[in-house]
């Protein structure tokens, strides 16, 4: 067993490290100011983007649940891996060799989940070359049929897995792998005769998370001797949990979030149809029915947000098969329509065909028409309502009318309501005055209070960004950064390995940002410390270290001052943020880090005139104040009576005013 990873080697990688890079694989980010980026929080669910990375600094913080660190513990909590599993795969990603306290090198046995990974990999490999075996004959003929060609098949890393109980496993064996990791993996099962290959006989799809590591198998029966289900899946994992990934969102992430657009499809066919003739912004769900964890990772990556500009909304579009499930499915997918900012589509395709079926009778332009040709998921939803009453009877449109109005009451957009109303009363052939009272009538039996437009954000959801003026002591929400792992950590111990927080004792609750006055002195005491620390470039050593010595009247901002004095031998090194963190008390290291996280309100060709007027600000108050001291003891000195003393006092004002002067580049 290696010993614990080098502090100087946990340093090198965290520097090589562009952590916008690494969060970006999991969060559309924008830019929000000098050097920084946001997004909607992968950490918990949000309309309005409090999500804030510095990557120049190395930090990301979330100003609405409070989690915030570096680029080791973000892939901690997002992926569940050890601190060391998370600079070891860093470590290979820059191709940089770790070396141990013990003098060993990067260990061989690793955690499950990077075991996981790494036989679900090796596994991936296996099943694509068996593709091109004479066995795999089946598997080709399926694909054939359906309008895929070799190149197809390399482009979605399709296999095939023999028709053997241990051709895999056997070969895996032989790679390292134990008979357990196998297990673990969802690759083979245990039967009474011992362990056996999962996948047998089957077409094989690889269904890789948002970054492309491979998390599972669905795979298709292609043997009429199979007699088992149609599509076979990864079983629960460590790393595979069917309600949070979807097929497809690896190859379609950029597209999804350039475009501001994802096709929702129901197989992994339609995926593989729908990126082949261009919409290549397609992902479907992986044996489980859409729901609301595929709705957060969708808003992610998409940058779903409610305070966007309404001409900017994204468009999630759904295909739904015409069949019973498809129609549950549709029913399904309305219910958590409202989770999104984005505008909500349904597109069904002519003769109840499905994308892949589509696409092979009538070719790339059908699936590019069916998708430009979508009709907004409520007016699917009311027609589908309507389709089951006869509209030629009074008792029909009465019927259709009940049936419908809940349906155009829960469109929280009010505007867009009133417009479905009098769409409705043209559907059926009532007066719109009839209409719009049985819409208001379902309105208040449901208690739903419609909101005054698409885009608007919902009591609650989400908090603001960082304040900008005296009155704004800045970010909201933010009381629970008592989760913040913002230090580094110790060699190879983190937030994940300490033991859980009854069995740490008392913990003091963690200062915020949003802890702190809002007059005028305390926004030049925060901005002075939110430039050190994020600019220090800007910033000349003498002049910061002169700032710093200057007196404090917060007392949150006076610790965080004294943090910084401290650690002031890394000022302007990639270490500084992080050791200014650790010389903080436990409660203000998380205050730390979101001074060094949230935008100071600057354009990007003022950041030195900025820093160098908020630095002088500071050291000038902090002149004034000394100035009135030395002149209120020189009019209690009695010139005669203690001449040295009043000599004294008068040079010091006189260094004073040099000073002053010197500040101010006089």
């Amino acid at each position: 067993m290696a010993g614990l990873i080098r502090r100087s080697d946990i340093d090198e990688v965290r520097s090589r490290t562009n952590i916008g890079e690494i969060v970006g694989e999991y969060v559309t980010l924008k830019g929000a100011g000098i050097g920084s980026m946001k997004g909607l929080c992968p950490f918990h669910d949000e309309r309005s983007p409090s999500f804030h990375v510095r990557p120049q600094v190395g930090f990301y913080h979330c100003f609405g649940c409070g989690e915030g660190g570096d680029v080791f513990s973000f892939l901690q909590k997002m992926d569940h891996v050890t601190f060391s599993e998370a600079v070891e795969r860093l470590a290979q990603r820059l191709n940089y060799t770790l070396t141990y306290e013990d003098g060993g090198q990067a260990r061989e046995d690793g955690g499950s989940r990077r075991r996981i990974l790494a036989a679900n990999e090796a596994a991936e490999a296996f099943f694509r070359e068996q593709l091109q075996s004479p066995a795999a004959e089946p598997a080709r003929a399926f694909l054939g049929e359906r309008g895929f060609d070799p190149a197809a098949a390399a482009r979605f890393s399709i296999g095939f897995a023999p028709n053997s109980y241990d051709a895999l496993s056997g070969h895996l064996l032989t790679k390292g792998f134990t008979i357990e990791e196998l297990l673990a993996a969802g690759l083979v099962g245990q039967g009474d005769r011992g362990p056996y290959d999962r996948f047998r006989g089957r077409l094989i799809w690889p269904i890789k998370d948002v970054t492309g590591q491979t998390l599972g198998f669905g795979a298709r029966k292609l043997l009429e001797t199979d007699q088992g289900p149609k599509y076979l899946n990864t079983p629960e994992t460590a790393v595979y949990h069917k309600s949070q990934v979807l097929y497809g969102l690896d190859l379609a992430k950029r597209d999804i979030a350039r475009g501001k657009q994802v096709v929702v499809v129901e197989g992994y066919t339609d995926v593989m149809a729908c990126h082949l003739a261009g919409v290549t912004t397609a992902v479907a769900t992986c044996g489980t029915a859409f729901g609301v964890d595929h709705i957060k990772v969708i808003r992610r990556v998409m940058g779903d947000t409610d305070n966007a500009d309404t001409t900017q909304l994204g468009e999630v579009i759904f295909t739904f098969d015409p069949d019973e499930a498809g129609q549950k499915a549709a029913s399904r997918a309305f219910a958590e329509e409202q989770r999104f900012a984005a505008q909500t589509f349904v597109a069904v395709a002519p003769d109840g065909l499905d994308p892949c079926d589509l696409r092979l009778k009538r070719g790339d332009d059908a699936i590019r028409m069916l998708v430009s040709g979508r009709k907004p998921m409520y007016e699917f939803m009311v027609r589908r309502r309507l389709d089951q009453f006869d509209l030629e009877t009074v008792e029909g449109r009465v019927g259709a009318l009940r049936a419908a109005a809940p349906v155009v009451a829960g469109i929280r957009d009010q505007s867009m309501q009133s417009g479905y109303a009098r769409t409705l009363a043209g559907w059926i052939g009532m007066e719109p005055a009839e209409v719009s009272r049985a819409v208001q009538a379902a309105r208040r039996a449901s208690g739903a209070r419609p909101a005054p437009g698409r885009g608007a954000s919902e009591p609650g959801r989400g908090a603001a960004e960082p304040g900008r003026g005296p009155s704004d002591p800045g970010p909201t929400g933010g009381g629970a950064t008592g989760r913040s792992t913002a230090g580094a950590p110790q060699g190879d111990r983190s937030a994940a390995d300490a033991p859980p927080p009854e069995d740490r004792g008392y913990a003091p609750p963690s200062i915020s940002m949003s802890d702190l006055p809002g007059d005028p002195v305390t926004r030049l005491e925060r901005e002075l410390l939110m430039a050190v620390l994020q600019h220090p470039g800007e910033i000349d050593r003498e002049i910061a270290l002169r700032a710093l010595h200057t007196s404090f009247t917060v007392p949150a901002l006076s610790t965080v001052r004294d943090a910084l004095v401290g650690a002031f031998e890394h000022y302007g090194t990639d270490q500084w943020v992080a050791r200014a963190a650790e010389e903080a008390p436990g409660a203000f290291a998380p205050l730390v880090m979101q001074l060094a996280i949230a935008p100071l309100p600057i354009r990007g060709d003022h950041v030195r005139e900025y820093c160098t007027g908020v630095t002088t600000s500071l050291i000038e108050r902090d002149l004034l104040r000394r100035k009135t001291e030395l002149l209120g003891a020189l009019q209690r000195t009695d010139a005669s009576g203690d001449p040295e003393r009043y000599r004294t006092l008068q040079r010091q004002l006189v260094d004073l005013e040099t000073e002053r002067r010197r500040i101010r580049g006089d």
